[in-house]
């Protein structure tokens, strides 16, 4: 998400990652880019605005995509039974304790429809819910809507829900599709490009080493898992 924004023209003030070689991997290659390596249930939004240099009101944006392994069609869906769910909660603290303009959150389709949609409406319902700072009252408008990345241009099935929200009263579009599938949906492809393939992204790449043991082990799983999963 890092990446995206800053090709959209953000500057990203800070980051937060608790596996220690994940932030090795950032400050390997962000060596600017401050980051915070903990646990997010225990870092104050005061300090993630100190780390960045910003008062409350001050930041764009936040960005984010909570473990999404609660409401994953391959997990056991506990959602916000789930420790791991419950990092949803703390995206929207910071949300709420640093007002910035607008958020932009991730996660799995699962979280959608997970308990027929009582998760997502209790998202919701929580960002929406009035903010008082410094006497004066804040609140934030937000919706939601499933994309799939293979409509922008990435060569992947990636469904994916995008929560995001504002409180300066804007209404946001959603991006429309800019790809679709040539060979089964041609009456309605007026202006699209075709689907980017895995030969577009790598076929530059030199031959593959040979598939190690445990990658053919896995492979032998992925029928099923489609089957039974839906992806």
């Amino acid at each position: 998400m890092d990446i995206g924004f800053e090709k959209a023209g953000f500057k990203v003030a800070v980051a937060i990652e608790e596996d220690s070689s994940c932030c090795k991997t950032l400050r390997k290659n962000r060596p600017t880019l401050k980051v915070i390596e903990g646990d997010i249930n225990r870092i104050s939004t005061k300090n993630i605005l100190h780390e960045a240099g910003l008062k409350p009101l001050e930041a764009a944006l936040v960005i984010g995509g909570p473990p999404c392994q609660s409401f994953s069609l391959a997990g056991k869906r506990l959602g916000l039974k789930d420790p791991r769910g419950k990092m949803v909660l703390e995206f929207i603290r910071v949300v709420r304790e640093s007002l910035p303009v607008a958020f932009v959150m991730e996660n799995v389709k699962g979280m959608k429809n997970w308990k027929n949609g009582k998760a997502i409406e209790a998202i919701l319902n929580e960002l929406n819910l009035p903010i008082t700072y410094k006497k004066k009252t804040y609140r934030y408008t937000a919706q939601y809507k499933v994309l799939n990345a293979v409509n922008y241009g990435v060569p992947q099935y990636r469904e994916r829900v995008l929560v995001i929200g504002n409180r300066i009263a804007q209404d946001f579009l959603f991006p429309t599709a800019t790809c679709g599938d040539y060979k089964s949906d041609r009456e309605n492809l007026f202006g699209l490009k075709p689907y980017s393939t895995v030969k577009d992204a790598i076929g530059h790449l030199p031959p593959a080493d040979k598939p190690s043991e445990t990658a053919l082990r896995v492979s032998k799983t992925i029928k099923n898992r489609i089957k039974n999963h839906g992806y």
